[in-house]
């Protein structure tokens, strides 16, 4: 019989295992944030990611920081279905096409079509900062998953995950 429980373990203190690894995981968000990647499309390529890697935990916090910047439900709803979908922007869906494809990379290398897309799309600045966006919610995913990431427990006050 499967076992049902969602949470095998309690919430497991890696970053108070290792400081100067979440503060090294801060310091690239900040980074990030001081990039020209807009915010709103960095919240989208957050979720997106944490869709396909199934990690419940970012994508509770990523899609109240969405609404926050401004996102609509609409899109949120649609994001998993982006390519079928007239919501989205050509530059948000070179970004959604490259989340996936880095997300994805054990399945074949970023395609040359695509990373030449981007880079016709986004000035440099950007599509470094697309790209290590991409690498660091990929590494959120796995720090939250492997370290049993509680959904919420961000919002309630609690420093898990």
């Amino acid at each position: 019989m499967t076992d049902l429980h969602l949470t095998p373990q309690p919430p497991v203190d890696l970053h108070g295992g290792l400081p100067s690894g979440l503060r090294a995981m801060y310091r690239l968000e900040t980074a990030i944030a001081e990039s020209s990647l807009p915010k709103a499309l960095y919240e989208l390529i957050k979720i997106r990611a944490s869709q396909i890697n199934g990690c419940a935990f970012c994508l509770e916090m990523h899609h109240h920081d969405a609404v926050e910047a401004g996102e609509t439900a609409e899109r949120l709803a649609l994001l998993s279905t982006w390519r079928e979908s007239e919501l989205y922007t050509h530059e948000e869906r070179v970004a959604l096409a490259v989340t996936e494809a880095v997300t994805r990379i054990a399945d074949g290398h970023l395609p040359v079509d695509l990373e030449a897309e981007a880079r016709k799309t986004f000035d440099e600045q950007t599509y470094a900062a697309l790209i290590y966006g991409i690498v660091v919610i990929n590494a959120w995913n796995r720090l939250s998953i492997v370290g049993h990431a509680v959904p919420g427990s961000m919002r309630q006050g609690s420093t898990a995950g």
